[in-house]
């Protein structure tokens, strides 16, 4: 996604990776999730560099906003 409109917000596994898209969506934000692995493994090349991790991608336009949420989900988890 190099020239691409969109700005990776977080890497995790698929149950915080949820959680996030989840709370975007509240706020009407339309996240890209890439998975890598599966991509790989639906391609017939097998795993990935991390199995079972998601990455979180939001529109430049949505940014600001979209950090504010994954910033919350992940201090929460930290507590």
């Amino acid at each position: 996604m190099a020239d691409s409109n969109y700005i990776k917000v977080f890497t995790g596994n698929l149950i915080i990776v949820q959680r996030i898209v989840n709370e975007l969506e509240i706020i009407n934000i339309n996240p890209i999730v890439k998975d890598a692995t599966e991509s790989a493994r639906l391609a017939g090349f097998g795993g990935g560099i991390i199995p079972g991790f998601q990455e979180v991608f939001v529109n430049k336009d949505e940014l600001d906003k979209a950090v504010i949420i994954v910033e919350k989900m992940t201090s929460d988890l930290q507590d």
